[in-house]
């Protein structure tokens, strides 16, 4: 088939007539198109029908976009429905009951593209669905099929999971071996495959909430999944287990509080789609990069129910975290739908405005894919920029979140095609009053030309800086050329910052994160074992700058578990004591394995998932003491989480520098030791030195440390600097020990000590 064949004219929006305010009540026909192939059920008589009464459709109001349950005219309450539907020619509004009879309502009004009605007494609970007609012409881009039942954008909470059966494809799927397959329209029924929206009451003040709002200088992130934290530990219930209820509960709060951190970063809750590839592999989407609803929490993660009880349960989690002082981040994907390319299937903004809602490539048959998803959202259009900005307002002031760490932000931040940091979205976060408040952090990459922008978002943004993830792993693993990288990424990485007048926490230090090896997986594994996603280990990065210390994956020789453990506290501790923002991933802290898997995205089971038996190993529950140890070490030292970049220098005339950087002479490193081969370096960070001010407007004053890394095979002698750096020094961490290993305490300045092999050392200066 070389060209697509010629349907018949979609359903038309005929009569009425625009006011000045651009409404107009719009006489709709409603006739079903087919296509003359293939000989499908017409969609109007696949769904059973409601045998309750019609109900009447009042004007309603364009504003807000959604379902809004509230009183209406007359006193009566119902529920205000509104949707843009740029270019579309009809919309209908479709009710669904308890046994899934639906009722057609015919949205007659329009308002500057906005679909409008208030229908009395329907309530929060209710299933919504839409139905929105005009052409069908994929070779334009044009992909109306009211066939197809679509998930309202602005829906607040989410029945139901896409099971992705041929039906919910506006295309012909059954032709596989059709070329252009995706051109001929499906016109069978997709309203018994898809979940429906649900009506919601908002209201809700927060009037009993008290946000942390922790500064980023003192902040500490735990990247962690709401399943995958929760579904093994003990001590939740099971009932709650993998669920928001279950991250509120006091056991898992418990162990954040335990470790310290200030603030949880959840991989996305938004609802989200199950790829088909996956579900014909029996597998499933775990992570839940595949958002298709942005505004309602993914309904799995639910233990009190899926018909709006979702909104309340999440609601009570991040209350209940804010009370611990922990703050609440979520990790959101407006980058991508999960409607993926033109082989996908149509389940919302496909259906509402191909054109309107996503970037079309050169040939509008397809899309510009940015993201390696199928498909990128035009972040440029009016309403796809509104549609997120409303999502992340909605997030903070109705659902109580602190912050969002954005997926592939560079896409967001592209005009027509190059990322632009003058970028609508960019400039619309800058001056919105609610958002400009909140933590914003950039994954600062896209896979589109020019799209990897590590230190160049603008300075609202913090970033996730790779360039320190790559320095200290090569490092650890005695892979790098020189010290010069390092002691940029070891000081805040003000070569990538401070140019645009950024401070120090724009730079969120990692190690590891949920894409990639976890930390005991980085020094077990040289290669990924990612054998079980079914894609013949070709998904996920070679490029893992990991170290198996001397055996591939799991063994019993205790040289191989000695060293292991060794480098596991190296990088917990340089993350930890670097200056920057720290980010831990959930279960690092006491050797969560994946079997070395590095692309665990659809691991939906014990591999995913954070292991709490492990905690009963001493090895690793000493190893999460010391995890504990360092965060609260650094929350108790102001010198370890400076909100100014060190400059070097004195801050009074006769003072010490504020940073200083030794060899293991002693002596301080000039040009030539920065590029040298080298495994060996010291860090002083001056307490007394720090330019800042506390609350009263005081100077605020702190300890000196001394860090010691040596990443060489054999022990290193260290002279550790004298006066005027200081009299004497204490030993407060050493990797080379165990944690209740005895060791020397304290040694005089001047003095020559042995650093072991593959170790950190941190040493408090001792001025008197």
């Amino acid at each position: 088939m070389s060209s697509a064949p010629e349907p018949e004219q979609a359903a038309a929006a005929s009569g009425g007539t625009a006011d000045g305010d651009g409404h107009r009540s719009a006489t709709t026909t409603l006739t079903a198109t087919r296509t003359a192939e293939p000989d499908t059920e017409d969609a109007r008589t696949a769904q059973r029908r409601s045998s309750a009464p019609p109900r009447p459709v009042w004007p309603g109001a364009p504003e807000p976009l959604g379902a809004r349950f509230h009183t209406g005219p007359e006193g009566t309450r119902g529920t205000n429905f509104a949707l843009w539907a740029g270019g579309a020619e009809a919309v209908e509004l479709c009710l669904f009951d308890a046994e899934g009879g639906e009722t057609r309502l015919p949205l007659t009004e329009l308002t500057h593209e906005v679909w409008h009605g208030f229908v009395p007494g329907v309530r929060p609970g209710q299933a919504y669905g839409y139905r929105v007609h005009g052409r069908w012409d994929p070779w334009t881009g044009a992909r109306w099929n009211p066939a197809k039942l679509l998930l309202d954008p602005y829906a607040r909470a989410v029945d139901g999971e896409f099971a992705l059966p041929p039906e919910v494809y506006g295309h012909v799927r059954d032709w596989p071996d059709r070329p252009v397959a995706d051109t001929v329209r499906d016109n069978r029924d997709s309203a018994p495959f898809v979940p429906k929206g649900v009506v919601v009451d908002d209201g809700d003040d927060w009037a009993d909430d008290r946000r942390p709002k922790t500064p980023w200088s003192d902040t500490v992130i735990y990247e962690l999944h709401v399943r995958g934290f929760t579904m093994r530990h003990p001590r939740i219930p099971r009932e709650l287990r993998g669920t928001y209820a279950g991250l509120a509960h006091p056991a898992a709060i418990e162990h954040l509080n335990k470790l310290g951190v200030t603030a949880v970063e959840l991989l996305p809750v938004h609802q989200f789609a199950h790829e088909d590839h996956l579900l014909r592999r029996n597998l499933r989407n775990y992570w839940g990069y595949n958002s298709i609803g942005y505004f309602a929490p993914h309904a799995a993660y639910s233990s009190s129910g899926t018909r709006g009880q979702q909104v309340g349960e999440f609601k009570r989690m991040v209350r209940a975290l804010h009370a611990a002082g922990i703050e609440v981040i979520l990790d959101v994907v407006y980058n991508h739908t999960a409607e993926g390319g033109e082989l996908g299937p149509t389940l919302s903004l496909r259906g509402i405005d191909n054109r309107g809602y996503y970037r079309l490539g050169g040939d509008p048959r397809g899309y510009a894919d940015y993201t390696g998803c199928g498909n990128t959202l035009h972040v440029v259009q009016p309403q796809v920029l509104r549609l997120i900005t409303d999502s992340l307002r909605y997030w903070v002031t109705e659902m109580g979140v602190d912050g969002f760490r954005f997926d592939l932000a560079a896409a967001l931040a592209r005009s027509m095609h190059d990322v632009d940091m003058l970028s609508p979205f960019l400039a619309v976060i800058a001056q919105d009053p609610v958002l400009r408040r909140v933590k914003l952090i950039a994954e600062p990459w896209d896979i589109g030309s020019g799209g990897y922008q590590v230190g160049a978002f603008p300075p609202l943004w913090t970033e996730w800086n790779d360039r320190y993830r790559d320095a200290v792993r090569d490092f650890w693993r005695g892979a790098s050329a020189d010290l010069a990288d390092l002691g940029y990424r070891l000081s805040g990485s003000s070569d990538l910052y401070a140019w645009s007048g950024r401070h120090p926490y724009a730079s969120v230090n990692f190690v590891t994160a949920h894409d990639g090896f976890t930390l005991r997986d980085l020094v077990s594994y040289n290669h990924k074992h990612n054998e079980a996603n079914g894609e013949q280990n070709q998904d996920g990065s070679d490029d893992n700058r990991s170290w198996n210390c001397g055996a591939e994956g799991e063994t019993d020789s205790e040289p191989v578990l000695a060293l292991r453990q060794r480098q596991l506290r190296n990088l917990l501790s340089t993350l930890l004591l670097s200056t920057g923002v720290p980010m831990l991933v959930a279960g690092d802290e006491m050797g969560r394995t994946q079997g070395g898997n590095n692309n665990a995205y659809c691991q939906d089971n014990e591999v995913g998932w954070v292991d709490w038996s492990l905690l009963d190993e001493p090895r690793w529950r000493e190893l999460f003491e010391l995890a504990a140890r360092l965060v609260w070490l650094r929350r108790d030292h102001p010198v370890l989480r400076r909100r100014a970049f060190f400059s070097g220098l004195p801050q009074d005339p006769g003072g010490l520098r504020d940073l200083a950087w030794f060899t293991p002479r002693g002596t301080e490193m000039t040009e030539a030791d920065w590029f040298a081969p080298a495994a060996t370096l010291g860090m002083y960070l001056s307490g007394r030195d720090i330019p800042q001010r506390d609350a009263t407007g005081r100077r605020v004053h702190d300890d000196s440390f001394l860090i010691v890394l040596h990443a060489a095979e054999t022990p290193c002698p260290f002279t550790l600097p004298g006066p005027p750096w200081a009299r004497n020094y204490e030993v407060l961490v050493d990797t080379s020990r165990a944690a209740d290993a005895p060791g020397p305490g304290r040694h005089r300045a001047g003095a020559t000590i042995t650093v072991p092999e593959r170790c950190l050392m941190l040493l408090r200066a001792e001025h008197r």
